[in-house]
């Protein structure tokens, strides 16, 4: 554990963002601190049975990976998953609070003109609007608000890709973290491919994408591309694993490049939520997007409970290769990556399976996970898993 915390500081990221988290510890956590977004008064219709959400989140490094894979690639087409890793990292967080209609979404993007051409640029946007019609179709309004493109080579290396989200909502749609023993874990795979989705998802999301893509590809990227790292790291932990983005890998009966599995976009659940929502809304004890802290995540949410993950679905190929690559301990996977699924909802027994029948109508695997006992000492979680047993 300590070579890898040494690995991430080193690359100038964070595993955990404990200064960040330290940064922001005394600011107002809103009308409801468990809740997975922050939710706060109508300012916009000033009504007390409604409640306002604004989230901002980015596509992160990821977008370094799509500059390599379309500098060696000239496949401009990887753009357009960058731009749905920055929409739905921002949209799923909102779905987690019940914020599943009428969204405004505007963008912000900083781009190195010397190295990010207006063709990619044109790619995001257009992608966008492609994103958002897609969404339309399965019952999801996303309004967009325009956005801000700015030339600024002298700070941003490649490009940066964010968008922010707002939404009003009735209180009573709100769904409010309160995960309680006897809960049972529905979680939904991050692999495969949904109804909506137009090929394989690997499932890697957009989060500890700086330790997989050092971890997994050669040095060979460093010396031709090194605009895609940051100068300052030093040279043992850029680039050290043994693919190239180009190398493939099988699945089942296809075979995928290495960059095409990376750069999976991240994938949305809204369609399922929405479903879920309209049918199990009262017996939703909490939903989680395994984002950012990976399936450790659900401990920011909850209190007194020991929650127990022990019947994980199957590790996707991709999680696997980061782990061989990187020769990272099972703990510190967990607490990276989603490992699988990246969506939980903490429900009722008798609830799960019509739950999880949704899930499959839309074509994404889904089973109970874990379920919730009580803790008297604050919280814990517990995975049981087939690389190991890891306890947080």
């Amino acid at each position: 554990m300590k070579k890898e915390l040494l690995k991430y500081d080193l690359r100038g990221v964070s595993a955990t963002k404990d200064e960040v988290h330290a940064a922001i510890k005394h600011l107002d956590k809103g009308l409801y601190p468990l809740a997975f977004c922050k939710i706060l008064p109508d300012i916009a219709g000033n009504d007390a049975e409604y409640c306002n959400l604004m989230h901002a989140d980015t596509a992160g490094t990821k977008t370094s990976l799509a500059y390599l894979y379309w500098k060696e690639t000239n496949d401009i087409s990887v753009w357009a998953g960058i731009a749905q890793d920055a929409i739905i990292m921002n949209l799923d967080d909102m779905g987690c609070v019940g914020s599943t209609d009428n969204i405004l979404l505007s963008s912000t993007i900083g781009r190195n003109k010397n190295l990010i051409s207006g063709a990619v640029i044109s790619a995001i946007i257009n992608s966008t609007t492609q994103i958002v019609k897609k969404l339309a179709e399965n019952g999801v309004n996303v309004i967009l608000a325009g956005g801000e493109t700015a030339d600024v080579g002298d700070i941003v290396r490649t490009i940066d890709v964010g968008f922010t989200a707002f939404a009003r909502m009735k209180k009573s749609d709100l769904v409010i973290n309160d995960v309680q023993p006897g809960n049972v874990i529905v979680g939904l795979a991050s692999y495969g491919q949904s109804t909506y989705e137009d090929k394989y998802n690997s499932g890697i999301g957009s989060n500890g994408l700086t330790s997989a893509r050092h971890d997994i590809l050669s040095k060979y990227h460093a010396e031709n591309y090194p605009d895609s790292f940051d100068p300052n790291t030093p040279d043992e932990v850029v680039y050290i694993g043994s693919k190239k983005m180009t190398d493939t890998i099988e699945i089942g009966q296809d075979a995928y490049k290495i960059g095409e599995l990376i750069l999976s976009p991240t994938r949305t659940y809204l369609p399922v939520i929405k479903k879920v929502l309209e049918q199990y809304h009262k017996d939703i004890s909490g939903m989680i997007h395994c984002t950012g802290g990976g399936q450790t995540k659900v401990l920011k949410f909850v209190k007194d409970v020991h929650i127990i993950k022990n019947n994980l679905l199957p590790i996707p190929p991709i999680f696997s290769l980061i782990q061989n690559e990187a020769k990272t301990d099972g703990k510190e996977m967990f607490q990276v990556f989603n490992m699988g699924h990246r969506l939980e909802i903490y429900t009722s027994q008798e609830a799960a399976q019509g739950i999880i029948e949704i899930a499959k109508q839309f074509n994404i695997d889904a089973q109970v996970i874990g379920h919730v006992e009580k803790y008297d000492n604050g919280k814990k979680l517990t995975i049981d898993s087939p690389i190991g047993t890891f306890e947080y």
